[in-house]
């Protein structure tokens, strides 16, 4: 099975690893992993940006012309702060696509499933491409799908966890019944972790805390590039059955007659 091109709203992509830029030890090391990864979508938090300044420091090091520039809602308690800070992404003219997040409880960082929605329908009419971060939640997802949504966005475990796929069979679900890209968002701490949702089928994955607080962040960049190349492989060549019983890889009889 031949792999094609990402997909997502009128953009297509080589490379299924998003990158976050956050927590990394320095610009220099942020700018390195991400050419390591190959990555062509880097998300950040707009509230860390001065759009309007050429100057700003972020800007120095990603420039919005090389990368898809993915503006976050990060920090938005509900709707109304979300559309707001998407509001400036958009107007700044950076970009017109928005990494929808609504994270009401700071202890925990889950997102409000009824926040997200509410925002995703305003932004989507405001003519923006909208990628929700949500729960792993089929409903939810197919709800975001058809009120225009251009991705959905579920979480594998608590953001910055790096506990991995610990909603393996709910995200099974949503890829199941996806029409959009399923892009698996927060948790993944390893590489094996990475190409484990995509053999499950995930079209992307998005990848911040593991590889920015990696002792090697750009080796471990190159690591993720790797896995999630490989995951997707392994989805198109098909994986085998699991099977409850031993199986012998060469026949038991006839081995020994001409």
């Amino acid at each position: 099975m031949i792999d094609q091109p990402l997909q997502i709203a009128d953009r297509s992509f080589s490379s299924r690893l998003f990158m976050g830029t956050g927590k990394f030890p320095s610009p220099e090391v942020m700018k390195a992993a991400v050419d390591a990864a190959e990555s062509e979508v880097v998300t950040v938090a707009i509230r860390r940006v001065d759009v309007q300044n050429p100057q700003d420091s972020f800007l120095t090091w990603i420039n919005p012309q090389n990368y898809l520039f993915l503006p976050n809602t990060s920090g938005a308690r509900n709707a109304e702060e979300a559309i707001r800070i998407a509001k400036i992404a958009q107007f700044s003219g950076v970009s017109n696509w928005i990494k929808l997040e609504v994270t009401p409880e700071p202890n925990h960082l889950m997102p409000d499933p009824i926040e997200t929605l509410k925002a995703a329908e305003a932004l989507v009419k405001m003519g923006m491409v909208v990628l929700p971060y949500i729960n792993a939640d089929p409903i939810l997802a197919k709800r975001l799908e058809e009120v225009g949504c251009a991705t959905v966005m579920p979480l594998a475990a608590p953001i910055g966890s790096n506990q991995g796929l610990q909603t393996k069979a709910l995200i099974s679900l949503i890829i199941a019944q996806s029409k959009v890209p399923v892009v698996v968002d927060a948790g993944i701490g390893t590489p094996s972790q990475a190409a484990e949702a995509m053999e499950l089928g995930a079209d992307a994955v998005l990848v911040n805390t593991a590889i920015a607080t990696s002792p090697n962040p750009v080796a471990y960049a190159n690591a993720f590039r790797l896995a999630v190349q490989a995951g997707r492989e392994a989805y198109l060549a098909g994986i085998p059955a699991r099977q409850t019983t031993a199986h012998a890889s060469s026949p038991l009889t006839g081995f020994l007659t001409n």
